[in-house]
């Protein structure tokens, strides 16, 4: 039997579907490789997937009609993990279109290859914490409000939501959403503030922070959210045993930017030039996950403190960049 992994090329793709490899899973992974960020990196994430004998990769563009059914046909899969998504709340101001295509289009594509899979016991898929936008009561639980978005990343990731519920009711594809919270770790996203702040302060250029450094984010170290996320795609669908449930999947333990960037500076060894600018559309202030619910249905308990995820990620980051 086979587990899917889509977004395979991307940052938790990768470290989802090399953690199941490990397992000695049979994994088909796909992934479009568009060129939103370094296609390079992607293609190094993918060569080392492809040390594993039971992984295979196949270049799929999920928001066109039918295209995972054509490249998956008569492969009997038996989980499918949807993590492949257009990321980044600030992008959206300049490709609004990208977000439908792979967020929208591509989750009901998803959704459309699971409703005939006849081998199927589980879609996982990857929802946000940008669902709370700005108006939900902090820490977020799964049942605060999630109706006002704040971005268009946030809408989409939303509507994915709601349409797994629908195909959940009419019928029966057996889901669990996961909304993550602010993910880092080796191999991740040069868009992402650590991997930004990284680079800046090792060439001595300013950083730029946000909301005059009034930031809160819930640090999850990758490791710990593939835990969770292997966890969801084989355990019974939560104590209720619900056809379709929600989770937040974090470390419940906000961190000021502030000092995000002191624990990088100790790592690093230099001070940061820090410019401070105000908060972006589409951003909130704070996260902060709720995640007993998570704990109690799937046994989800993140042990990695910030200052040693950063480390290892320091040590990723010099090791891929060639930089003392």
């Amino acid at each position: 039997m086979v587990v899917l992994v889509t977004g395979a090329a991307g940052f938790i793709g990768y470290h989802v579907a090399r953690r199941l490899a490990e397992r000695g899973e049979r994994v088909i992974g796909v992934d479009n490789l568009n060129s939103y960020y370094d296609v390079e990196l992607k293609r190094r994430r993918l060569a080392e997937l492809k040390r594993f004998p039971r992984f295979e990769f196949r270049r799929v563009e999920l928001g066109e009609k039918n295209a995972l059914a054509v490249a998956l046909s008569g492969e009997p899969v038996r989980r499918v993990i949807h993590l492949a998504a257009q990321a980044n709340v600030r992008y959206a101001a300049q490709n609004p279109h990208a977000y439908i295509e792979s967020n929208v289009a591509g989750h009901l594509n998803v959704l459309e290859f699971c409703r005939y899979a006849d081998s199927l016991e589980r879609l996982v898929y990857a929802s946000s914490s940008s669902v709370y936008g700005g108006g939900a009561a902090i820490p977020f639980a799964e049942a605060g409000v999630t109706d006002r978005p704040a971005s268009l990343y946030a809408a989409t990731k939303k509507a994915d939501e709601m349409m797994s519920a629908v195909y959940a009711d009419l019928y029966g594809v057996p889901q669990t959403g996961l909304r993550f919270f602010s993910v880092y770790g080796p191999w991740g996203r040069p868009d992402m503030a650590y991997w930004l702040f990284t680079d800046a302060i090792l060439k001595s250029r300013p950083i730029k922070v946000f909301n005059n450094g009034e930031m809160e984010r819930d640090f999850t170290y990758v490791d710990d959210i593939v835990s969770g996320v292997v966890a969801a795609a084989y355990a019974p669908l939560g104590g209720s045993g619900a056809v379709h449930k929600i989770y937040n999947i974090g470390n419940s333990r906000p961190v000021g930017l502030t000092d995000m960037i002191r624990v990088l500076e100790a790592i690093l060894g230099r001070r940061a030039e820090i410019e401070m600018l105000p908060l972006q559309p589409g951003e909130i202030a704070a996260t902060y996950a709720d995640i007993s619910a998570i704990q109690a249905d799937l046994g989800f308990l993140p042990k990695t403190r910030l200052e040693e995820g950063l480390r290892r990620f320091v040590e990723w980051f010099r090791w891929y960049h060639q930089v003392a």
